[in-house]
């Protein structure tokens, strides 16, 4: 991405700090919202704005001239389209998802199974995000805009299963959602 908007490799640093400062400002804003708005409410607009950010990013990449180097150029508007849209989903992963989960996690399993279950739910973020690790470099050597195309897609399965199977948690004790849970 950054190489295809001009960037070259001695930026990294430096994008990968600001990045990194983005991301911890956007996680106090969650931190800040979580118990205000509620945790539904967050993983929605997070997952919108992610989906809206990956589907920019697919459809400029998917349309981008790919030189002889193999990496994509961006001309006139679509480098800084692409800037803002891949800081759009940091902003957006981070005041949702990146926190918001792992507040759901300890109030979403009743008290008898509590551990367990957040060791395999955790566990279970670990393996998403080591396949979203690992798969990224071969996507994008095929495509970006398939590999940012396959990511909005499962923004938008985020979005559907908060909408249909996330029970908001806001202000409940764990004893009232624990009695709910073994009905």
């Amino acid at each position: 991405l950054w190489q295809a908007v001009g960037f070259d490799e001695n930026d990294s640093f430096t994008i990968t700090v600001i990045t990194s400062i983005v991301n911890i400002l956007t996680t106090l804003v969650a931190i800040a919202l979580v118990d205000k708005i509620g945790r539904k409410p967050l993983l929605l607009i997070g997952s919108t704005g992610m989906l809206l950010s990956l589907g920019t990013m697919a459809v400029i990449f998917g349309t981008a001239t790919v030189g002889d180097d193999g990496i994509p150029h961006l001309s006139g508007a679509a480098g800084p389209i692409a800037l803002v849209a891949a800081n759009v989903f940091v902003i957006a992963f981070g005041m949702s998802w990146g926190p918001v989960v792992w507040v759901l996690l300890g109030e979403m399993f009743p008290n008898r199974i509590r551990a367990a279950a957040l060791s395999l739910a955790a566990a279970g973020q670990w393996v998403a995000n080591w396949v979203i690790t690992v798969t990224f470099p071969p996507l994008k050597d095929f495509s970006l805009g398939v590999a940012y195309g396959i990511y909005a897609t499962f923004a938008t399965l985020s979005l559907l299963f908060v909408l249909k199977f996330v029970r908001e948690t806001k202000g409940r004790t764990l004893e009232d959602m624990d009695s709910e849970l073994l009905r």
